[in-house]
């Protein structure tokens, strides 16, 4: 037999957190259809991994790239990562289903502008992916403050009765074509309005579906044990699987807060199912938020509507320039976006290095000077955080970013190096992998990231994209298995 593609000599990672091992992979068609050594096989592509690390392709669970899948669709960011599936529709905010008339609502905004949202149904925005033939595969979830844009006439109230039932109908008929589940942003000012009567139907109608509920906390500073009791509750009455979006203690006030927050996962974790993604930097980035404005942590502007010659400058220098307090500059800069160095190292860490964690980037690509996470987060992982620090094992490391997120996503046959599975892989040089990306200058490819392959096809090879894009949309179409063992994940079908 002669295999599409054979990888000889790998030291293979299978993503499940069991040792490496050395073995040849064959790839017929889309999946993996032999492990081992293969001395005497041939293929029309035969690559020498060189004893450099094979692994499944990263999962990327937390992304804003919901229309730069369509509009760019290379997706140079992730590839050059080794992620080789995004979830989008993070944070409450999803390019559908969303039509727009006039203008784009905070923090809609970043994901685009107005003539991006133009997917009034799921299904219409699956089919544009697809079209698009991206560079790696998307799975979506649909955003609450996305639902609310469609119904609601003003953000600064509760929804009705009524207008919680036309989410409801919406929000249905999406998870129905194929949506992951529901997010929420409760913290930007356009969803934080929404009480728990109000997100208690929506976060049920995902658990009657099979899907899962991520949510960007209420509160992320003072009030975060308490934002974080709200959504173990609105997720184990809906009887849907949780992800806490971003999980971190923000505020000079709240570091050394982790362990607690940490340990108040673990408690739900032993009743519901409970987990959280993070990203590897003590900096935050979103848009310009006025409550989050103070002088005990510096802000760096990254774009301003009104001022675009104020990006890439501290918020205070700015100020100072005005003569005008950092309240003030911040509302004459709106709307803007901004990088906030708002963590704590060890709270970071510990967060990253839990078991119940994923890594997910939160990179904005729309952001003109983005945080370095959008190019960086998968190899600072691996190469500062795991082999450098030595904060985790290399297997753990990669299990956080492959088969745990496959799993709490129900991403079937992903995340995963074994016979079957879909040939989603990455081969790294660990002697040599770096991220480059910084905050002076954030756009910048990692390095030793040698081979990216998506759904069997060669997609990045020796620092360069190639021209199979293979990525797809997944759907999904069987319930998401909850409490599977961290171990060996449980997963349910996507196709």
């Amino acid at each position: 037999m002669v295999y599409d593609v054979l990888i000889r000599n790998a030291n293979v990672l299978d993503g499940a957190g069991t040792p490496p091992f050395r073995a040849d992979i064959a790839i017929q068609g889309e999946r993996i259809c032999a492990i081992g050594k293969m001395p005497y096989a041939t293929a029309t592509t035969v690559i020498d991994a060189h004893e450099r690390y094979l692994a499944p392709g990263f999962i990327d669970v937390h992304t804003h790239d919901d229309t730069n899948v369509i509009r760019t669709p290379e997706m140079l960011p992730k590839l050059t990562q080794g992620v080789t599936t995004v979830v989008v529709g993070n944070c409450g905010i999803s390019a559908s289903p969303v039509t727009l008339a006039e203008h784009v609502p905070d923090p809609m905004n970043l994901l685009g502008n107005l003539e991006d949202f133009r997917y009034p149904s799921f299904a219409n925005y699956a089919n544009a992916v697809d079209a698009a033939k991206p560079s790696i595969n998307v799975a979506a979830l649909v955003g609450h403050t996305s639902l609310r844009s469609q119904v609601m006439d003003s953000f600064a109230r509760p929804a009705s009765a009524d207008e919680i039932s036309a989410m409801e109908v919406l929000l249905r008929q999406a998870l129905d074509e194929g949506a992951l589940g529901l997010s929420s942003g409760l913290a930007y000012r356009n969803a934080i309005h929404a009480p728990t009567t109000e997100m208690a139907p929506l976060v049920a109608a995902v658990g009657k579906s099979g899907g899962v509920y991520t949510t960007h906390l209420r509160n992320e500073f003072a009030g975060l044990l308490e934002a974080m009791d709200e959504a173990f509750t609105t997720a184990r009455d809906g009887q849907v699987p949780l992800v806490i979006s971003h999980l971190k203690c923000a505020g000079a006030g709240n570091w050394g807060g982790a362990g607690q927050a940490l340990s108040k996962l673990e408690i739900a974790a032993q009743h519901q199912h409970a987990h959280c993604d993070c990203y590897p930097y003590t900096a935050g980035s979103s848009t310009l938020d006025l409550g989050q404005v103070t002088d005990e942590i510096e802000i760096t502007i990254t774009w301003s509507e009104p001022h675009p010659e104020q990006a890439r400058r501290p918020l205070k220098d700015i100020a100072a320039d005005w003569h005008m307090s950092l309240l003030d500059a911040a509302k004459q800069l709106q709307p803007a976006g901004a990088v906030y160095h708002n963590m704590s190292e060890a709270d970071m860490q510990q967060v990253l290095a839990h078991p119940l964690s994923m890594v997910g980037s939160d990179g904005l690509p729309n952001d003109p000077h983005p945080h370095p996470r959008l190019w960086g987060a998968f190899p600072r992982v691996l190469a500062h955080y795991s082999r450098d620090l030595n904060l985790m094992p290399l297997t753990e490391a990669v299990r956080k970013m492959t088969s745990l997120s496959a799993a709490n996503f129900g991403l079937t046959d992903r995340g995963v190096i074994r016979i079957g599975a879909y040939a989603d892989l990455t081969l790294f040089d660990l002697d040599v992998l770096e991220d480059t990306a910084s905050y002076e200058a954030p756009i910048a490819a990692a390095k030793g990231i040698d081979m990216v392959v998506v759904n069997g096809k060669l997609a990045y090879y020796q620092g360069a994209i190639t021209d199979q894009r293979s990525g797809r949309m997944l759907r999904r179409t069987e319930r998401i298995a909850q409490n599977f063992p961290l171990s060996q994940p449980k997963q349910e079908k996507t196709s």
